[in-house]
């Protein structure tokens, strides 16, 4: 397609600009983008309305619109997102690890933008305003494709960020968002790899599957939020049931949402009964092995919640819903492996005031993220002190976990002599 690659050309072009921009011109941009969200609020939303009200006509899931809808507490959000990242140092050009060598030669490592990031999302016109800031800051200049089901509520956040980077003087090409809900701009911009230099999928399984199948261009990706909280025979069972209630129904949409509840057999008769209670509560359906259905069934025989038998596939399933799968295990050996096995390596907590069981917990799970004591929920970049996230990598190269300004930059050696030669 001409048209993506025209924003590819001038995205390149854009990106020479913006590397070599200072800290107080970035900042500036950021302050103008803030400001303009702030500002065109109303209209903002007004944009987002109308595309809630097309997504239900168009029978989108219940998560996908929660994901899509915004609300004025969560475009100050956005906006208070967009300041973070301004006051966060900025890491371009930052060198470390100086040393210098017997020859006299001082060698070190410089922070450095990535270039040109694509970036293709579903619902969450939030990204609109995370991804434009986080790549402004770190000096890389972004292809925003959003879905079709955000196009206006994008278009209006769009407009807010161009008009930041004229405020302060930057290529409004630094920051350019696909207008076509044509699918096969996707697939164009997946091929494009002489102009984008990485591309970051945010959305449902089928579309992060299909970029993994299509694209020539590395990636910063998850597949599935398959998270865990496992509650250890030693936890603090007040804690174990207020971090398993957050961790679960603080929002039921998000990759960080926990999917499977694991419970030791010794403390399990004692904290099954009060969840199960809150889940039912809460309308939340478990799906239980035998071991846990037996526990909440002779517990709450008058008003058990709903419960049906887990299944293998329930394991493995990122429900995104009022769902939650839930297992008694024997110990902290056989949740991990539980874990090993089924889960995503996205984001696995343990309950327990045992310090050795803490320990062993975050050593030998291998997830992006891993808790001690709290919610998964907490596993997001706005969280973790970022400012915001371009998204959460399970990769194990480049970047892991939330990725933020330091994720969206390599490194290059950098070398200062003194007329040394090699001999």
């Amino acid at each position: 397609m001409t048209y993506m690659h025209d924003l590819g050309r001038r995205a390149r072009a854009a990106s020479r600009l913006v590397a070599k921009a200072d800290t107080a011109t970035k900042n500036r941009a950021l302050a103008a983008i803030a400001a303009a969200i702030r500002r065109d609020a109303a209209r903002i939303l007004a944009a987002n309305a109308e595309d809630v009200a097309r997504a239900r006509a168009d029978g989108l899931d219940a998560a996908m619109i929660d994901r899509l809808a915004l609300t004025p507490k969560s475009v100050e959000s956005m906006a208070e997102g967009v300041e973070q990242v301004a006051a966060l140092p900025d890491p371009v050009g930052e060198i470390t690890e100086l040393r210098e060598r017997p020859t006299g030669i001082r060698v070190g490592r410089m922070r450095v933008p990535l270039g040109v990031i694509g970036i293709i999302y579903e619902s969450r016109p939030n990204v609109t305003a995370d991804a434009a800031a986080l790549c402004l800051k770190s000096g890389n200049a972004v292809i925003l494709r959003g879905g079709k089901e955000a196009i206006r509520s994008n278009q209006a956040i769009a407009a807010c960020v161009r008009e930041g980077l004229a405020v302060a003087g930057l290529p409004e090409d630094a920051v350019q968002v696909v207008e076509t809900t044509d699918r096969a701009a996707v697939g164009e911009l997946l091929r494009m790899n002489e102009y984008v230099d990485i591309i970051v999928p945010r959305g449902g399984k089928s579309l992060i599957e299909r970029i993994m199948a299509e694209s020539r261009i590395p990636m910063i990706k998850h597949l599935d939020g398959v998270c865990h909280v496992f509650i250890d025979e030693d936890a603090d069972l007040e804690k174990a049931v207020r971090i398993a209630d957050n961790a679960k129904t603080q929002r039921y949409g998000t990759c960080n949402t926990m999917e499977t509840l694991l419970v030791a057999a010794s403390v399990a008769p004692r904290v099954l009964p009060k969840l199960a209670e809150i889940y039912r509560d809460k309308g939340v359906e478990l799906r239980c092995d035998d071991a846990s259905a037996a526990i909440i069934r002779k517990a709450l025989a008058g008003n058990p919640p709903k419960i049906e038998p887990a299944t293998e596939a329930d394991w493995t399933t990122e429900y995104l819903a009022p769902i939650l799968a839930v297992r008694v295990v024997k110990d902290l050996d056989e949740a991990m492996d539980h874990i090993a096995r089924y889960g995503s390596a996205h984001t696995d907590a343990i309950v327990t005031e045992n310090k050795a069981h803490a320990d062993r917990f975050l050593r030998e799970v291998d997830s992006a993220s891993v808790m001690v004591n709290a919610s998964t929920r907490f596993a997001d970049g706005f969280e973790y002190g970022l400012g915001a996230e371009i998204g959460i990598s399970t990769d194990k190269l480049h970047a892991r976990g939330p990725v933020g300004l330091e994720g969206l930059t390599s490194q290059k050696y950098v070398v200062f002599g003194h007329g040394e030669v090699r001999r």
